[in-house]
This record gives structure tokens, sequence and C-alpha cells, in this order.
């Protein structure tokens, strides 16, 4: 007889694993237990020594599918003298462990088996909203505290039923120790007004079929739903919500509605139906009459967010319309989304027209996640509910944390192996929004037990990341802001030496003193040389360009750096000015020539802005990135002769220098050209621009490895363009995956850094 001491480290509370555990055991004819313990799972197994070694391999192999084994330790011990026959599953219980083994499971979307049940007139969950098990329903949403269990959730004030009770203590039903099981007898209940359940839930249908706007309570947070199919409805929430452009997501009843309104690749249709349900960014489907999605819902724009119901609450929602639906955040544009349900009544009082809510407490805030393909390549735009905060790989060993940036904010703390990507805040310049921040960062520092000793931050002393980071009582390390871009790049693809860094985004401060964003970084995780950029433009008015994209592009032809080409004729600036405010002429012409309020900026992101205020398609900016979205929208499939372009060399950096760029494309505009081909010339000739400047580096000793990071990167066009080029000439070009490709993978990649270099100091 054999008897083994055994510790499973990962994802695997909340996720079935204590059940799986006994199965298992009891199948090989083990005895012993199992329990959580802290953040991880551990017991004891007597029995045959090659049954004990099976054992080992199956959990390490055959877990749950939701569950992710990073460590199973097999020690040798003493067999307990209360252990008796048989396997068991013990009460959790705290342990003095290593803190930095705690890993907190997200939340699931709703599984098959519990969708079977909810539509069952025979089953006692039919339609009941909040139906779930152990492989499905609130992880991360509701945990207050670990080990995981329902009386450290909120959960809690549900005290189960008899029938929930035998099902959660039975080893054999699906819903073993599911911690947020409940049923229509002791679980939440619906609430709209005065009505309860299905009344409540009548209600709400009735009001989305009217053309109404609902403030739903999901599982991070508050939504707002409209019928997506209604012009004036999707116009209304737009005017209340305070939100002119940005494109909404829509939610659809299964995959065969999201072929209906687009075209769904492998990679897409494994995305829209896998445990975390994030918005899918597709490219729509032509429509012939009648449009199955009103224009107001994505303006512009050639492609729209879909994603599949996360729960039966949603199912039941959707089964009621005859139409897909707008499901938005539940706040006011660059708010959180709201939670707690005082503050959601106050902050959307305005917007929804009645509240669809329920009496089980979010305890933290997640918004929807965001993610698209560019051919195979998959792009995180947004990591949030369903992904975070599970940890992702990381060379780390002492506890470090990154701070992030300002906009699309995230924070990271990282520990033993792995960082966990807090779930996107938003713009730090809301007051909520960073207090919002704060709230999340602690409990997740409490929950995963990580007390960073290295605090890494962005350069920038005015972002509220770097005000916040410096106030704190540890270690600091700053970090450029391109260099956190490809870092963190490099680090999820686990690059440990030199690579060229490609960083195209909108504005971050550089070691000059100066505004980058067009830049090529020769680097390695614990610092970097630029070696290559784009030329600098004034920003007439600072933050102002950046809202009015037609100041950048004055700024770019009036001011632009001066590298030996001529800028554009004078006819071909009053081509362009001629339709603009004379009076806002004067001024920027009067702020550049003085150099009044104009910082310099290589920003890639701001060229974007140029090229589309140059071709009429946006003047004045709604959200951030609109003029770039639009830019892309414009240039759909549309093939193209490259613009006139220019790299130089300036002192010890190769520069790329737009100004040929620009006057070409006048030219051909005032020639007729359409704005789809211009726009897509655009495209293309960054992406030979891009691989110029790369050759360049590599033709100077560079090494063969690209990573690219930056928000530009977003844009699949562009992203596409440049990976087929630097392909073409035999180099390994790395795009983030998991982590978000723009400022929400900021935090990341100077955790990555911080870490780094604290190996180098050993």
């Amino acid at each position: 007889m054999t008897v083994r001491r055994f510790h499973v480290e990962g994802i695997v509370q909340g996720v079935g694993f204590r059940p799986f555990v006994y199965r298992t055991a009891a199948l090989l004819g083990l005895d012993g237990w199992v329990a959580n313990v802290d953040g991880h799972v551990e017991g004891q197994v007597a029995g045959p020594e090659r049954a004990i070694e099976e054992f080992a391999v199956r959990l390490r192999t055959r877990a749950p599918a939701l569950a992710r084994v990073r460590r199973v330790r097999l020690t040798a011990g003493p067999r307990e003298p209360a252990l008796r026959p048989g396997f068991r599953v013990r009460d959790s219980a705290p342990a003095a462990a290593d803190p930095a083994t705690r890993e907190i499971p997200p939340d699931a979307a709703i599984c098959d088996a519990c969708l079977r049940e909810l539509r069952d007139p025979r089953d006692r969950r039919h339609r009941y909203p909040f139906i779930n098990c152990t492989d499905c329903g609130p992880r991360a949403t509701i945990i207050e505290d670990l080990p995981y269990d329902r009386v450290r959730t909120t959960m809690r004030r549900f005290p189960l039923c008899r029938a929930c009770a035998a099902e959660y203590a039975d080893p054999a039903d699906r819903r073993f120790h599911a911690e947020p099981v409940a049923c229509p007898a002791c679980g939440p209940r619906l609430a709209w007004q005065e009505l309860r359940g299905e009344d409540a839930l009548r209600a709400a249908v009735k009001t989305v079929a009217d053309g109404g706007i609902v403030a739903l309570k999901g599982l991070g947070g508050y939504q707002l739903v409209c019928d997506a199919g209604d012009p004036a409805a999707v116009a209304e929430l737009r005017r209340r919500k305070h939100r002119p452009a940005k494109p909404f997501a829509v939610m659809v009843p299964d995959v065969a509605a999201a072929r209906r309104l687009a075209l769904i690749g492998a990679g897409e249709l494994e995305a829209l139906t896998a445990p975390e349900r994030p918005v899918v960014l597709l490219a729509r489907r032509r429509w012939r009459g009648t449009p199955a999605l009103a224009r107001e819902v994505h303006p512009g724009l050639s492609r729209v967010g879909l994603f599949l119901p996360t729960t039966g609450l949603h199912h039941l929602l959707l089964d009621g319309l005859t139409r897909p639906l707008v499901v938005t955040s539940g706040n006011l544009s660059d708010e959180p989304i709201a939670v707690d349900d005082a503050d959601a009544r106050r902050t959307l009082a305005g917007v929804a027209d009645g509240f669809l809510t329920h009496d089980r407490p979010i305890r933290s805030r997640y918004d929807d996640s965001v993610v698209q393909f560019a051919g195979r390549t998959r792009i995180t735009v947004r990591r949030a509910r369903g992904l975070a905060p599970a940890p992702l790989p990381l060379a780390v060993r002492e506890p470090v944390a990154g701070a992030g940036a300002q906009l699309k904010h995230t924070f990271t703390l990282a520990a033993d192996g792995r960082a966990h990507l807090g779930p996107h805040t938003g713009d730090l310049a809301d007051p909520a929004v960073h207090d919002a921040f704060l709230a999340s960062y602690d409990h997740l520092r409490r929950l995963t037990g990580i007390e960073p000793a290295v605090l890494a931050h962005d350069l920038h002393p005015g972002y509220l990341s770097t005000q916040w980071a410096t106030a704190q009582p540890v270690r600091r390390i700053a970090v450029q802001h391109h260099h956190a871009h490809v870092a963190a790049c490099a680090a999820e693809h686990g690059v440990r030496g030199r690579f060229l860094g490609v960083a195209y985004d909108g504005l971050g401060l550089g070691d000059d003193g100066t505004l980058w964003g067009g830049e090529i970084l020769l680097a390695d995780l614990t610092g970097y040389r630029r070696v290559g950029r784009f030329a600098t433009a004034p920003l007439p008015g600072g933050d102002a360009a950046v809202r009015r994209p037609v100041r950048t592009a004055l700024g770019r032809l009036l001011g632009g750096e001066e590298l030996g080409t001529p800028a554009p004729e004078p006819s071909l600036t009053r081509h362009f000015t001629g339709r603009l405010d004379p009076a806002e002429v004067a001024g920027v012409r009067a702020m550049v020539a003085r150099d009044v309020h104009c910082p310099r900026a290589s920003s890639a992101g701001r060229l974007f802005d140029t090229v589309a205020a140059l071709l009429g398609l946006c003047d004045r900016a709604g959200y951030e990135g609109e003029a770039a979205v639009l830019l892309e929208a414009a240039a759909g499939a549309e093939h193209a002769v490259p613009l006139a372009h220019r790299v130089v060399r300036v002192r010890d950096l190769w520069v790329y220098d737009p100004a040929p760029t620009l006057a070409d494309l006048l030219q051909r505009q005032l020639a007729g050209e359409p704005v789809a081909r211009l726009a897509a010339a655009f495209h293309l000739t960054l992406g030979i621009v891009t691989a110029e400047l790369v050759g360049r580096a590599v033709a100077d000793g560079a090494p063969r490895t690209v990573c690219l990071g930056g928000g530009c990167f977003v844009n699949r066009r562009l992203l596409t363009e440049v990976k087929r080029r630097l392909h073409a000439q035999g180099l390994r070009v790395l795009v983030g995956g998991e982590v978000p490709v723009g400022d929400g993978g900021i935090s990341y990649g100077q955790a990555a850094v911080a870490a780094a270099r604290l190996a180098g100091e050993r």
C-alpha cells in the first residue's frame, strides 16, 4: 500500500475539480480525500503505486473543461490515522500556503447541459434565469475570498433548499460542489419594479419590443439593451448614453442567427462559442432589402461585434423577441459599468426605460471581452469577462505589478511564473473609473495574495496610473510606453533575447521628452534602443488635435518635420483647407508658425487621423480611434497602387517621411481617385514603409524576430499587410493574442520589463 499527498495548482477551484478528483480516485480504487486549501487543491491518496501514478497523470490530462492545471506534485507521507476506506471531499480550509499559487476562475457562459434544462418544461429549473453548474456560471464576479466556497461568495445569502443541497452533496451529480448552484425555490429572483420572476421578465421583453431601453443586471455589471433592428431605439440609446458614433455590440440567440448577419471563419466560430463568450468583431453580410440591423448600430462600418448569450437570463430575453439585441455597457460614455443596484438606478435613470434586476450582488466589475481575427491571427481588443483574471504565462519570480497606461486601462499582478491581467476599466481621467481601478486592484491583490515588491509604471508623469504608482511605498520602475507595448508581445510569446519591436499607436512619452507613436525599437525585455521612427509633426492644441483630426492634418501639412522633401504644394493644401472654417485654419497656422501649444509627435495613430481628415472621413472624433476605424472601413477589400513614400537616414535613425505620401494622396484625390482606393493605398503604403524600416534595421545587424505592438495593429488591414511583407523577408513576426495589442496590454508589458530587470540584478 502506497500513500501520497497531492497538491494541484492552477485554476482548480470553481471548475468542478474536486468532484473530478473524487470520481477519478473512486474509479482507480484509491482511498483518501480532497479539499480546497487556500487557492489550490490538495489531498491524500492511498492504494497501489501504479494506480496512484495513473491518478496523477489523469489529474494533469483529463481535468474539467474550465480547469487549467499548472502543476501537480506528489509527495511521500504516512497514512493518516483517521484515513478510512473510500474517498471523500473534505471541507475547505485556509492554509499557510504560498499565496502566489492562488488563481481565480473567470466567469463561464451557460453550458449546453444547463441550456437544455432551461428549455425543458419537465425540469425543476425550467426557465430559471440563474441556472448553472460546475461547468458554467458566475465565478470571478461573485468571489469575495478564497478558498472558493459558497460562504465566500455573494451567493452566501441564498441558503440551499433540500433539493439543491442534495445535488451539491452528491458526487455523481453535475452540481456537486457547484458553489453558485440555485433554483427557483432558493436562489436569486428577477425584479422589475414591484414585479418578480416571469412577470418581471415579460415586462422587460415588452419594453424592448415596444422600442424601449432596458437596464439589465448581467454577470459583471449592468447592460443597456434595446432592439438592434429598430433605428429609432438605437438612435435614442445613443442620445441618452452620450455615445454618438462608437459601434454597439449585438447579441444573437445562436450561431445560425450570427451567420445570417456576418461571415464567420473557423477561428471566429470557436471564439463565439467558447465559454468566455467574447464579443467577436466580424465582417457584415451584404443585405438586400431591409437590413436585419439598424445602420445606427455601427455607423459607417462594415464590421459588427456579435456575441452569444452568456446566461440563462439572456437566452430567456432573446426567446421573447424576434430580432437581435444591442447589448452594451451599462454606463454613460467613459464612465465605469454600473454594478451596484442603487448606483445603477442613479446613473442610468435618464437612459433606461426600466430595470430588469435581481438580488444577487456583483462583487467585481467585468465588462464584456472583445476579440477579432486577422486571417488566423487572434487579436484581443479588450480582456475582461470570461478571460480576466485567468493567469497568463510570464517569466517572473519575485512579485511585481504593472500600473498600466491612461486609456483602455488595465493593471497586472505577477508572480511565480504567471501574470494576472486585471479587467479592462477604461479612461482613468474619469474619477469613477479611477476609483474602480483602485477597488479592483485591491481586491485582486488580496485574492491572489500577490504583494508586489516592485511596481512598474509609464514614463508619462501626467498619467494618473503613474501618479498612483509613484505614491506607493514600494520600489518603482519607469517603463517607456512603446517598450512596454513590444515587451508585452515578446513576453507572451516567450522571447528571451533581443528582438525588433514595431510600436504603432496614438501617443506615448518618449525617453527624450517628446511624444512618440511610430517606433522601431531594438529591444529585449530589460531595455531598448530606438532605431527607426516616423517623422514628427505638431499637434495644434495638444489633446484638442486628437479630438479634431483636421487639426492634426493641418499640423502635418503646415509644420511637418523638414527632411529634405518639400511640403505639399499650396494648391493641394488649399484643396483641403477650402472646406474648413477659415478662422480655425488661420488660428492653427498661427499656432504652428509660433510653435505655441504644438507638441510634436512621431505618431502613426495621428498619421491615420491625418489621412482620414484629408479624405473627408472624420473631421471630429467622437471616440478614441474613430478616424482610424473609419479609414480602415473605407479601404474595405479595395486593391490599390501604393502612394509615394521615402525613408531617410537622420543621424543614427531610419525615418519615414510622410510628406511625399500626403502630397501624392492629395494629388490623386484632386484627380478624382475614389476615397476607398486612396484609403487602401495608404494602408498598403504603411505596410511597405514598415517592411523597409525593419529591413534597414535588420541590415544594420538587428535580430530577425519582430514583435508588433500598439493600438494601430487592431487595424486588420494594416496588420495583415505588415505581416505579409515581413514574412516575405524571412522574418519571424509575432503579435499579441491573449494580451491586448493596444494600451490594455501595457501593464503586462510593464510587469514583464520589471521581472526581467529584477532577474538581471540577481
